[in-house]
């Protein structure tokens, strides 16, 4: 009977152990459970707030990104020449705000992106007035990889040392040299399309489909007048261009440019065709602070009309040795043949001859100074001053 009442209380006593241990099993889960729910809540918030940084940095990101795309720049050089016509006794002294030019710029992404470039010529533009208003360049350029590079729009022909590269404080003297402005005729830009090839280190090929100039009786052939500026230019002929530079051997740079054009008068009736070939080529050489450059171009003219007015030939080169003296002081000397009349049996050769200094106050902001003297066809002298700047 004990022993019956002894396993009756052992096993009443277990039951009640046993139950409470499981009330508190179940109250234990239950507590987890909403711990888990309101972790899972947490998780959920928390990935919404990472998404919303991400979000707001992306967007911060792409702010700053097309605010840093476009950039804007420009140039600009102030003139007084002081100059003695010797056969005519005539004085030129002269101030003139020759150019003010400003670029802007955009870069769409990494391999797309925009560039133009408006200037005013001589202060003041309008009826009656000697300034232009001109849009040089206006371009858009693509990177294809890393070897092809193309642009399509208005830009600076590929031809010569100063027609791409002619901001005041990257050339010595006053004014643009003449073999280049007269023969060449920078500065000189069309409209087309152009592809860079980049075929080794040191090594690029560019070619050039564009509008052409325009050249007849009226405009005496002189190569100079017959830029269009892709002002409602004469499109009937276009120009073929084709360009090779060599930068492979440090402080070297040599390059060669031929263009073609099958009529310079544009098809225009009654007048007699007249296709042209230019051929350039120069030399840039730099060792320490001496630098020497050298430059030869000539146009062929294919027309009875230019070879009645001697223009059929055309030619000019300089050379032109230079000494940096330290970062503020350079010095150089230059000597330019032109003659826009070489096909003519008379001596219409000139001959130019400028000695100078530059003084940078910055490398962006320069003062100049040369002596000048002109003979053969033409007979002059005097002095030119300048101050010009880049940004």
């Amino acid at each position: 009977m004990k022993k019956t009442l002894i396993a009756a209380t052992l096993l009443s006593l277990f039951s009640s152990q046993y139950a409470t241990a499981s009330d508190e099993t179940t109250e234990l889960r239950q507590i987890i459970e909403q711990q888990q729910k309101v972790l899972k809540d947490l998780e959920k918030r928390l990935e919404q707030t990472e998404k919303r940084v991400e979000t707001t940095a992306d967007v911060v990101e792409s702010t700053a990104s097309s605010k840093s795309a476009t950039t804007i720049g420009g140039y600009g050089e102030l003139h007084y020449n002081n100059i003695t016509d010797n056969k005519t006794g005539t004085d030129k002294k002269e101030f003139d705000f020759h150019r003010f030019v400003l670029f802007v710029g955009h870069e769409f992404n990494s391999t797309t992106r925009f560039f133009s470039e408006l200037e005013v010529e001589h202060s003041l533009a309008g009826e009656g007035k000697k300034g232009e208003v001109e849009l040089e360049q206006a371009y858009i350029e693509h990177d294809f990889n890393e070897m092809y590079t193309g642009k399509a729009g208005l830009f600076l022909m590929p031809v010569g040392i100063i027609n791409e590269t002619h901001e005041p404080n990257t050339f010595y003297g006053v004014e643009r040299n003449p073999v280049e402005k007269d023969i060449i005729p920078a500065t000189w830009w069309e409209a087309g399309l152009t592809l860079n090839v980049k075929a080794a280190p040191g090594l690029a090929f560019d070619t050039a489909v564009t509008s052409g100039l325009y050249l007849d009786q009226s405009s005496g052939y002189k190569i100079r007048n017959g830029r269009q500026k892709v002002s409602e230019a004469k499109g009937e002929d276009l120009a073929y261009s084709g360009r090779v530079k060599y930068t492979a051997v440090p402080g070297l740079e040599l390059a060669a440019t031929v263009q073609y054009q099958s009529d310079l008068t544009q098809g225009e009736a009654g007048v007699d065709t007249a296709s042209a070939t230019l051929l350039t080529a120069h030399a840039i050489y730099s060792i320490e602070n001496f630098t020497v450059k050298a430059l030869f171009a000539q146009w062929d003219i294919d027309g009875q009309e230019a070879e009645a007015l001697g223009r059929d030939k055309q030619n000019g080169f300089y050379i032109e040795p230079a000494y940096r003296i330290n970062d503020q002081f350079g010095v150089f000397a230059r000597y330019n043949e032109w003659d826009n009349n070489a096909g003519n049996s008379a001596e219409t050769k000139k001959k130019q001859t400028n000695v100078g200094v530059n003084y940078w106050l910055h490398e962006n902001v320069v003062f100049k100074a040369d002596f000048e003297k002109i003979t053969g066809a033409a007979d002059s002298d005097g002095f030119n001053l300048g101050v010009g700047y880049q940004f």
